[in-house]
Protein backbone atom coordinates (compact mmCIF):
# COMPACT_ATOMS: atom_id res chain seq x y z
CA UNK A 1 0.00 0.00 0.00
CA UNK A 2 1.27 3.25 -1.09
CA UNK A 3 2.10 5.30 2.20
CA UNK A 4 0.20 8.51 1.08
CA UNK A 5 -3.14 5.90 1.06
CA UNK A 6 -1.80 4.73 4.09
CA UNK A 7 -1.73 8.01 5.74
CA UNK A 8 -5.28 9.10 4.09
CA UNK A 9 -6.68 5.84 5.37
CA UNK A 10 -5.73 6.07 9.01
CA UNK A 11 -6.69 9.41 9.41
CA UNK A 12 -10.04 8.55 8.03
CA UNK A 13 -10.18 5.60 10.60
CA UNK A 14 -9.23 8.34 13.52
CA UNK A 15 -11.41 11.02 12.32
CA UNK A 16 -14.64 8.23 11.99
CA UNK A 17 -14.85 7.42 15.62
CA UNK A 18 -14.35 11.78 16.92
CA UNK A 19 -16.95 12.63 14.54
CA UNK A 20 -19.48 10.12 16.25
CA UNK A 21 -18.33 11.29 19.83
CA UNK A 22 -18.82 15.15 18.58
CA UNK A 23 -22.26 14.29 17.50
CA UNK A 24 -24.67 15.76 20.08
CA UNK A 25 -26.54 13.54 22.35
CA UNK A 26 -30.39 12.96 22.38
CA UNK A 27 -32.44 14.64 24.99
CA UNK A 28 -34.44 12.46 27.66
CA UNK A 29 -37.62 13.34 28.81
CA UNK A 30 -39.30 11.05 30.97
CA UNK A 31 -42.51 10.13 31.32
CA UNK A 32 -44.40 9.15 34.67
CA UNK A 33 -48.09 7.70 34.46
CA UNK A 34 -50.01 5.92 37.10
CA UNK A 35 -51.50 3.62 34.00
CA UNK A 36 -49.98 0.75 32.36
CA UNK A 37 -48.50 1.47 28.71
CA UNK A 38 -51.32 -0.99 27.38
CA UNK A 39 -54.23 1.36 28.15
CA UNK A 40 -52.83 4.36 27.57
CA UNK A 41 -51.97 3.81 23.34
CA UNK A 42 -54.44 6.41 22.23
CA UNK A 43 -53.51 9.14 24.22
CA UNK A 44 -49.81 8.53 23.83
CA UNK A 45 -50.50 9.07 20.09
CA UNK A 46 -51.55 12.73 20.92
CA UNK A 47 -48.49 13.28 23.26
CA UNK A 48 -45.94 12.02 20.42
CA UNK A 49 -48.36 14.38 17.92
CA UNK A 50 -47.41 17.49 20.42
CA UNK A 51 -43.63 16.93 20.61
CA UNK A 52 -43.88 16.35 16.57
CA UNK A 53 -45.61 19.76 16.10
CA UNK A 54 -42.22 21.68 18.85
CA UNK A 55 -39.96 19.69 16.29
CA UNK A 56 -39.05 15.76 18.13
CA UNK A 57 -39.50 12.89 16.93
CA UNK A 58 -38.91 9.87 19.66
CA UNK A 59 -35.64 7.95 18.09
CA UNK A 60 -34.40 10.36 15.68
CA UNK A 61 -33.75 13.54 18.39
CA UNK A 62 -35.33 12.59 21.86
CA UNK A 63 -35.08 9.54 24.02
CA UNK A 64 -38.39 9.26 26.22
CA UNK A 65 -37.86 6.82 29.93
CA UNK A 66 -41.43 5.74 30.27
CA UNK A 67 -42.01 5.01 34.14
CA UNK A 68 -45.58 3.11 34.42
CA UNK A 69 -47.29 2.63 37.95
CA UNK A 70 -49.46 -0.23 36.79
CA UNK A 71 -52.45 1.47 38.92
CA UNK A 72 -50.78 1.49 41.88
CA UNK A 73 -50.48 4.88 43.16
CA UNK A 74 -48.12 3.65 45.79
CA UNK A 75 -45.06 3.18 43.27
CA UNK A 76 -45.19 6.80 42.06
CA UNK A 77 -42.85 8.25 44.41
CA UNK A 78 -39.99 5.94 43.10
CA UNK A 79 -40.81 5.65 39.70
CA UNK A 80 -40.38 9.74 40.06
CA UNK A 81 -37.19 9.25 41.99
CA UNK A 82 -35.88 7.08 39.03
CA UNK A 83 -36.20 9.73 36.82
CA UNK A 84 -34.95 12.12 39.03
CA UNK A 85 -32.09 9.99 39.13
CA UNK A 86 -31.37 9.57 35.36
CA UNK A 87 -31.22 13.43 35.40
CA UNK A 88 -33.88 13.67 32.69
CA UNK A 89 -34.28 16.99 30.86
CA UNK A 90 -38.25 17.18 31.74
CA UNK A 91 -41.04 14.90 33.46
CA UNK A 92 -44.00 14.76 31.33
CA UNK A 93 -46.64 13.90 34.29
CA UNK A 94 -49.47 12.18 31.88
CA UNK A 95 -50.73 10.18 34.93
CA UNK A 96 -53.03 13.34 36.41
CA UNK A 97 -52.79 14.20 40.12
CA UNK A 98 -51.10 11.72 41.94
CA UNK A 99 -48.34 11.20 39.25
CA UNK A 100 -47.74 14.88 39.52
CA UNK A 101 -47.58 15.09 43.37
CA UNK A 102 -45.19 12.69 43.09
CA UNK A 103 -42.78 14.03 40.27
CA UNK A 104 -43.16 17.95 42.50
CA UNK A 105 -42.05 15.99 45.70
CA UNK A 106 -39.05 14.02 43.86
CA UNK A 107 -37.57 17.33 42.61
CA UNK A 108 -37.27 21.09 42.29
CA UNK A 109 -35.11 21.71 39.50
CA UNK A 110 -36.25 19.26 36.80
CA UNK A 111 -39.01 20.87 35.01
CA UNK A 112 -42.14 19.13 35.15
CA UNK A 113 -45.24 19.59 32.52
CA UNK A 114 -48.43 18.11 33.97
CA UNK A 115 -51.90 17.07 32.68
CA UNK A 116 -54.46 17.30 35.52
CA UNK A 117 -58.33 17.45 35.75
CA UNK A 118 -58.32 19.92 38.70
CA UNK A 119 -57.40 23.79 39.33
CA UNK A 120 -53.59 23.25 39.72
CA UNK A 121 -53.27 26.51 42.26
CA UNK A 122 -55.95 24.76 44.65
CA UNK A 123 -54.07 21.89 44.31
CA UNK A 124 -50.75 23.81 45.22
CA UNK A 125 -49.01 23.27 41.90
CA UNK A 126 -48.39 26.87 41.55
CA UNK A 127 -49.06 29.92 42.75
CA UNK A 128 -50.84 31.33 39.37
CA UNK A 129 -51.99 29.67 36.09
CA UNK A 130 -50.83 33.13 34.46
CA UNK A 131 -47.24 32.95 35.70
CA UNK A 132 -46.14 29.63 37.39
CA UNK A 133 -43.40 30.19 39.53
CA UNK A 134 -42.00 27.03 40.21
CA UNK A 135 -40.24 24.14 37.73
CA UNK A 136 -43.87 23.11 36.91
CA UNK A 137 -46.99 24.33 34.23
CA UNK A 138 -49.17 22.22 32.15
CA UNK A 139 -52.25 21.66 30.78
CA UNK A 140 -55.61 21.23 33.07
CA UNK A 141 -58.65 19.55 31.64
CA UNK A 142 -61.22 20.79 34.45
CA UNK A 143 -62.89 17.28 34.14
CA UNK A 144 -64.10 18.39 38.00
CA UNK A 145 -65.89 21.20 36.65
CA UNK A 146 -67.86 19.69 34.54
CA UNK A 147 -69.47 17.30 37.05
CA UNK A 148 -72.77 18.60 37.13
CA UNK A 149 -73.33 18.73 33.15
CA UNK A 150 -71.96 14.94 33.47
CA UNK A 151 -74.85 14.33 35.69
CA UNK A 152 -77.51 15.99 33.82
CA UNK A 153 -77.11 14.54 30.58
CA UNK A 154 -77.03 10.77 32.28
CA UNK A 155 -80.49 12.05 33.83
CA UNK A 156 -81.41 12.42 30.62
CA UNK A 157 -80.28 9.72 29.14
CA UNK A 158 -81.83 7.50 31.64
CA UNK A 159 -84.52 9.82 33.80
CA UNK A 160 -85.80 7.07 35.98
CA UNK A 161 -82.39 6.53 37.52
CA UNK A 162 -82.51 8.58 41.04
CA UNK A 163 -79.90 6.75 43.35
CA UNK A 164 -76.69 7.56 41.35
CA UNK A 165 -73.79 5.63 42.99
CA UNK A 166 -70.51 7.46 42.82
CA UNK A 167 -67.27 5.67 42.13
CA UNK A 168 -64.20 7.50 43.47
CA UNK A 169 -60.43 6.25 44.39
CA UNK A 170 -59.89 7.36 48.08
CA UNK A 171 -55.57 7.48 47.01
CA UNK A 172 -56.66 10.26 45.24
CA UNK A 173 -58.09 12.03 48.02
CA UNK A 174 -58.18 15.43 46.21
CA UNK A 175 -59.97 14.15 42.67
CA UNK A 176 -62.02 11.96 44.73
CA UNK A 177 -63.62 14.48 47.07
CA UNK A 178 -64.14 16.88 44.24
CA UNK A 179 -65.95 14.42 42.52
CA UNK A 180 -68.11 13.13 45.36
CA UNK A 181 -68.95 17.20 46.50
CA UNK A 182 -69.56 17.91 42.74
CA UNK A 183 -72.40 14.88 42.20
CA UNK A 184 -74.02 15.96 45.41
CA UNK A 185 -74.61 19.77 44.66
CA UNK A 186 -75.71 18.63 41.04
CA UNK A 187 -77.78 16.16 42.05
CA UNK A 188 -80.15 17.92 44.47
CA UNK A 189 -81.15 19.92 42.27
CA UNK A 190 -81.76 17.07 39.99
CA UNK A 191 -83.52 15.14 43.01
CA UNK A 192 -80.81 12.23 42.90
CA UNK A 193 -79.66 10.46 45.84
CA UNK A 194 -75.63 9.91 45.80
CA UNK A 195 -74.18 7.60 47.24
CA UNK A 196 -70.30 6.94 47.21
CA UNK A 197 -68.52 3.88 46.88
CA UNK A 198 -64.47 3.80 47.32
CA UNK A 199 -62.18 1.66 44.99
CA UNK A 200 -58.50 1.70 45.24
CA UNK A 201 -58.10 -2.04 43.74
CA UNK A 202 -58.94 -4.13 41.07
CA UNK A 203 -60.76 -6.57 43.84
CA UNK A 204 -62.36 -3.40 45.53
CA UNK A 205 -64.01 -2.10 42.22
CA UNK A 206 -65.59 -5.80 42.46
CA UNK A 207 -66.71 -5.19 45.77
CA UNK A 208 -67.68 -1.62 45.11
CA UNK A 209 -70.53 -2.90 42.64
CA UNK A 210 -71.45 -6.01 44.94
CA UNK A 211 -72.38 -3.13 47.04
CA UNK A 212 -74.37 -0.98 44.23
CA UNK A 213 -76.32 -3.46 43.75
CA UNK A 214 -76.65 -4.01 47.23
CA UNK A 215 -77.92 -1.00 47.38
CA UNK A 216 -80.01 -0.76 44.70
CA UNK A 217 -78.19 1.71 42.86
CA UNK A 218 -80.09 2.89 39.53
CA UNK A 219 -76.28 3.84 37.73
CA UNK A 220 -73.22 4.22 38.65
CA UNK A 221 -71.27 7.95 37.97
CA UNK A 222 -67.06 6.71 37.20
CA UNK A 223 -64.99 9.43 38.73
CA UNK A 224 -61.54 10.74 36.41
CA UNK A 225 -59.12 8.58 38.27
CA UNK A 226 -56.19 6.65 36.59
CA UNK A 227 -57.07 3.31 37.77
CA UNK A 228 -60.35 3.45 36.87
CA UNK A 229 -59.30 4.34 33.01
CA UNK A 230 -56.88 1.28 33.23
CA UNK A 231 -59.72 -1.06 34.34
CA UNK A 232 -62.55 0.60 32.03
CA UNK A 233 -63.09 -3.00 30.47
CA UNK A 234 -63.50 -4.42 33.83
CA UNK A 235 -65.98 -1.81 34.80
CA UNK A 236 -67.85 -2.33 31.96
CA UNK A 237 -68.19 -6.32 31.96
CA UNK A 238 -69.52 -5.33 35.70
CA UNK A 239 -71.96 -2.78 34.55
CA UNK A 240 -73.00 -5.00 31.91
CA UNK A 241 -73.44 -7.94 34.43
CA UNK A 242 -75.62 -6.03 36.66
CA UNK A 243 -77.31 -3.63 34.43
CA UNK A 244 -76.25 -0.33 35.13
CA UNK A 245 -76.10 2.34 33.13
CA UNK A 246 -72.28 4.20 33.19
CA UNK A 247 -70.95 7.81 33.11
CA UNK A 248 -67.83 8.82 32.89
CA UNK A 249 -65.04 11.02 32.29
CA UNK A 250 -63.80 10.10 28.79
CA UNK A 251 -64.78 8.33 25.46
CA UNK A 252 -62.50 5.47 26.43
CA UNK A 253 -64.95 3.91 28.73
CA UNK A 254 -67.82 3.70 26.03
CA UNK A 255 -65.18 2.26 23.52
CA UNK A 256 -64.88 -0.31 26.12
CA UNK A 257 -68.41 -1.06 25.88
CA UNK A 258 -69.93 1.86 28.40
CA UNK A 259 -72.51 3.53 28.11
CA UNK A 260 -71.53 7.45 27.63
CA UNK A 261 -69.13 10.04 28.53
CA UNK A 262 -68.58 13.75 28.82
CA UNK A 263 -65.39 15.38 29.65
CA UNK A 264 -62.11 16.72 28.21
CA UNK A 265 -60.64 15.00 25.29
CA UNK A 266 -57.63 14.05 27.15
CA UNK A 267 -55.77 13.18 23.82
CA UNK A 268 -55.77 16.64 22.73
CA UNK A 269 -54.56 17.43 26.45
CA UNK A 270 -51.88 15.09 26.09
CA UNK A 271 -50.97 16.87 23.14
CA UNK A 272 -50.73 20.04 24.55
CA UNK A 273 -48.62 18.14 26.92
CA UNK A 274 -45.96 17.04 24.28
CA UNK A 275 -46.06 20.69 23.03
CA UNK A 276 -44.91 22.54 26.36
CA UNK A 277 -42.69 19.42 27.02
CA UNK A 278 -40.90 19.92 23.54
CA UNK A 279 -40.73 24.15 23.91
CA UNK A 280 -38.69 23.82 27.09
CA UNK A 281 -36.44 21.21 25.34
CA UNK A 282 -35.27 24.29 23.85
CA UNK A 283 -35.02 26.41 26.05
CA UNK A 284 -38.14 27.55 27.34
CA UNK A 285 -39.07 27.93 31.80
CA UNK A 286 -41.88 26.36 33.04
CA UNK A 287 -42.40 29.79 34.80
CA UNK A 288 -42.89 31.38 31.39
CA UNK A 289 -44.99 29.14 30.35
CA UNK A 290 -48.60 29.50 31.60
CA UNK A 291 -50.96 26.63 32.63
CA UNK A 292 -53.05 26.04 29.11
CA UNK A 293 -56.97 25.41 30.16
CA UNK A 294 -57.85 22.50 27.51
CA UNK A 295 -61.74 23.29 26.62
CA UNK A 296 -61.98 20.56 24.06
CA UNK A 297 -65.02 18.62 25.48
CA UNK A 298 -66.62 15.35 24.11
CA UNK A 299 -69.61 13.54 24.72
CA UNK A 300 -69.62 10.11 23.90
CA UNK A 301 -72.89 7.67 23.76
CA UNK A 302 -72.60 4.12 23.18
CA UNK A 303 -75.74 3.23 21.24
CA UNK A 304 -75.30 -0.56 21.31
CA UNK A 305 -74.87 -0.27 25.10
CA UNK A 306 -78.24 1.42 25.18
CA UNK A 307 -79.81 -0.91 23.32
CA UNK A 308 -78.68 -4.02 25.46
CA UNK A 309 -79.30 -2.22 28.42
CA UNK A 310 -83.04 -1.43 27.15
CA UNK A 311 -82.21 2.26 27.16
CA UNK A 312 -84.20 4.63 24.37
CA UNK A 313 -81.56 7.44 23.29
CA UNK A 314 -83.79 10.55 22.63
CA UNK A 315 -82.83 11.75 19.18
CA UNK A 316 -81.97 14.63 20.79
CA UNK A 317 -79.11 13.33 22.40
CA UNK A 318 -78.01 11.84 19.68
CA UNK A 319 -77.80 14.42 17.45
CA UNK A 320 -75.83 16.59 20.17
CA UNK A 321 -72.91 13.70 20.76
CA UNK A 322 -69.76 14.48 19.32
CA UNK A 323 -69.46 10.41 18.35
CA UNK A 324 -72.15 7.97 18.72
CA UNK A 325 -70.75 3.94 18.69
CA UNK A 326 -72.83 1.48 17.04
Amino acid sequence: MRRRQFITLLGGAVAWPLAARAQPAMPVIGLLDQRSAETTVDRLRGFHRGLKESGFVEGENLSIIYRWGEGLTERLPELAADLVRRKVAVIASTGGIPATLAARDATASIPIVFTIPDDPVKIGLVSSVARPDRNLTGINYLNSEIIAKRLELLHELVPTATRIAVLVNPRNPVNAEATVSGAQSAGRSLGMQITAFNASTSREIDAAFAAMVAGQSDAVFVGGDGLFNSRRLQLAVLAARHRLPTASTSRDYPASGGLMSYGADVTDALRQTGVYAGRILKGAKPADLPVVQSTKIEFVINHQTARTLGIRVPDSLLARADEVIE
